[in-house]
């Protein structure tokens, strides 16, 4: 699948990662759309509909990606969204998406550690994009 001109909105309170994902997933030739908070990023999803979501977890809240995540989702009910975080690695906290009852109040398409290869993170996207 070509990548070409589907628009991904990043969402991530990490300048370096943010710039870091911007950077990798501009040259598979998407237009990126970004976002340092989920107040920055509900004002640009009020006018604009991304082809896919890519959304940390935690920014202004612990639980800011979770709540963006639903909004995106009760909006844009067809636009994936992948929740890419460090929290297991920073509180010890553990989420994931893999029983009806996580993805009954998780609503991402995918949930993902931080520190994904990019050729990995591709193919997530290309997946959820078919």
């Amino acid at each position: 699948m070509n990548l070409q001109g589907k628009k991904i909105l990043i969402v991530d309170d990490d300048f370096d990662y943010l710039f870091q994902l911007k950077f990798q997933i501009t040259q598979w030739g998407c237009e990126v759309i970004t976002a340092e908070n989920q107040r920055e990023a509900e004002i640009i999803l009020e006018n604009l509909k991304p082809d896919l979501a890519i959304l940390d977890l935690m920014m202004e809240s612990e639980d800011s990606g979770f709540v963006l995540s639903y909004k995106i989702k009760k909006k844009y009910p067809d636009v994936p969204v992948i929740i890419a975080t460090a929290v297991s690695a920073e509180t010890g906290m553990h989420f994931g998406i893999s029983t009806d009852n996580d993805r009954k109040w998780i609503k991402a398409d995918i949930y993902l550690e931080k520190g994904i290869r990019p050729e990995q993170l591709k193919m997530e996207i290309i997946k959820l994009l078919q």
